[in-house]
C-alpha cells in the first residue's frame, strides 16, 4: 500500500531529492566520499553552494542587491537574528499566528512592538485586514503562511516600510515580487529540504543601520562576506535544497508550482465542502492556505473523529492529525506532494461518508 505523507513539516520532498541525496550520502560528486564527511570547502561542495544561491535567485527572480545565505538554528533563530540586525527602536508585526506571537516575544527584547492587528479572537481562522502600518516603524514583519491554522496570505504588498515575511511554508509555491521585501526568510523543511538549513534573503540596504554592535554570528554581512561559508553549513541540507531546486525548475518554475498547488487545494476544498461529515476551519476562501489545509468534523459527527483518523491512517494516509491546538485535521500539500495524494485523501473522504 502507497502511504501518502500529508505531514507539515520535515515533510514530503520530492523523489528526485531523496534519491539524489541518497546517492550523494554514499559517493558525492564521484569523490568517493560520503556527502556527511566532505569537507564544506571542498571545490565539489563549494560548487553545490554556489548553484543553490544561483538557482534561488533565478527562480524567484530575485532584483540585484539581495544576497542568499544558507544558515544554521532554524527560522526560530531568524526571530531575534531580525530585529538585531534590523530593528534600532521599533516595529510592526501582523499577529496570524504561533509563529508570528514567538517572532513578537523576540523582538520586544530589542525596542517597541506594534501588533498592527491580530486574528486571535477567532482562533486565527482568518488574515486581517484594513490595518493600519505605523510608517515610523524600522520594519514591518508578516507570517505568510500559517501552518497551524491553515491561512496563508497569497499577495506582495506595498506598506510604504521596510517588509519582512517568514515563508517557511509556502515558499516555492508561487512566484513572489522579492523587490517588495527587505528581508524574506524560513526553515527549509516544509517546502525545501531536510530540517537543519534555514535560507535568508536579504536587502544588502537594509542592513548596517542599527547603533548597536552585533555578534559576529549574529550579523547578515559576516555570512554575506563569507558566502554563507563564514563556519560549517548544514552540508546534507543544502544538497538537499539544491536537488529540490532543481526538480522545481525541470517541473516549470515556481509559476507552474502555483497553478499545481491551486488545483490540488480545489480539489480537497471542494470535497471539504461536499461532505457532510466535514468543514473547513478557515471560512473566507481568500484566507485558505494552498500549503496547509485544516479541517474537522461538523458537530453532528464529532464522535466519528477518532474514527476517520483511523481509518484514514489505514488507507495510507500519513501525518493528517490536525495541531494539538485546532484538532481535526492539516493535510500539508507543499509542492512535493503529487495530484494523486490528494485524490486518494478524498476518494478516502467519501468512502467513510458512505459508511456513515
Amino acid at each position: 500500500m502507497k502511504t501518502h505523507n500529508y505531514s507539515a513539516g520535515p515533510s514530503i520532498l520530492p523523489q528526485d531529492t531523496v534519491k539524489n541525496t541518497a546517492a550523494a550520502l554514499i559517493n558525492f560528486a564521484d569523490t568517493g566520499l560520503s556527502l556527511m564527511e566532505v569537507s564544506h570547502r571542498s571545490k565539489e561542495f563549494v560548487a553545490v553552494m554556489n548553484e543553490a544561491r544561483e538557482m534561488f535567485k533565478i527562480l524567484l527572480d530575485i532584483p540585484d542587491g539581495y544576497q542568499v545565505l544558507f544558515l544554521g538554528g532554524g527560522a526560530s533563530t531568524q526571530f531575534f537574528h531580525i530585529p538585531y540586525n534590523l530593528m534600532e527602536k521599533k516595529s510592526a508585526y501582523l499577529n496570524t499566528g504561533a509563529w508570528a506571537n514567538k517572532a513578537m516575544k523576540e523582538a520586544k527584547l530589542f525596542g517597541e512592538v506594534v501588533e498592527v492587528a491580530s486574528s486571535k479572537d477567532k482562533m486565527y481562522n482568518y488574515i486581517p485586514k484594513n490595518f493600519e502600518v505605523p510608517q515610523d516603524v524600522d520594519y514591518f514583519h508578516i507570517t505568510t503562511n500559517n501552518t497551524i491554522y491553515g491561512t496563508e496570505i497569497k499577495e506582495d504588498k506595498d506598506y510604504g516600510v521596510p517588509l519582512v515575511a517568514d515563508m517557511s511554508s509556502d515558499i516555492f509555491s508561487r512566484p513572489v515580487d522579492v523587490s517588495k521585501y527587505d528581508l524574506i526568510y524560513g526553515g527549509a523543511q516544509k517546502n525545501l529540504a531536510p530540517a537543519g538549513v534555514t535560507f535568508v534573503i536579504v536587502k544588502e540596504d537594509a542592513l548596517g543601520k542599527v547603533s548597536r554592535e552585533l555578534p559576529t554570528m549574529v550579523d547578515y554581512r559576516t555570512h554575506i562576506a563569507k558566502d554563507s561559508m563564514f563556519n560549517t553549513p548544514p552540508v546534507v541540507p543544502v544538497y538537499a535544497a539544491l536537488m529540490t531546486l532543481k526538480w522545481i525548475k525541470a517541473m516549470g518554475g515556481v509559476g507552474e508550482m502555483q497553478k499545481i498547488n491551486e488545483e490540488k487545494a480545489a480539489i480537497l476544498y471542494d470535497e471539504i465542502e461536499r461532505n457532510k461529515l466535514f468543514r473547513p476551519t478557515v471560512e473566507l476562501k481568500e484566507d485558505r492556505s494552498l500549503m496547509n489545509i485544516c479541517f474537522i468534523m461538523n458537530d453532528e459527527y464529532k464522535e466519528l473523529e477518532k474514527d476517520f483518523f483511523d481509518f484514514a491512517t489505514l488507507h495510507g494516509m500519513s501525518g493528517l492529525k490536525g495541531h494539538r491546538s485546532v484538532g481535526g485535521f492539516r493535510a500539508s500539500t507543499y509542492n512535493a506532494l503529487p495530484k494523486a495524494s490528494v485524490i486518494a485523501l478524498v476518494d478516502c473522504m467519501k468512502e467513510f461518508e458512505a459508511k456513515h
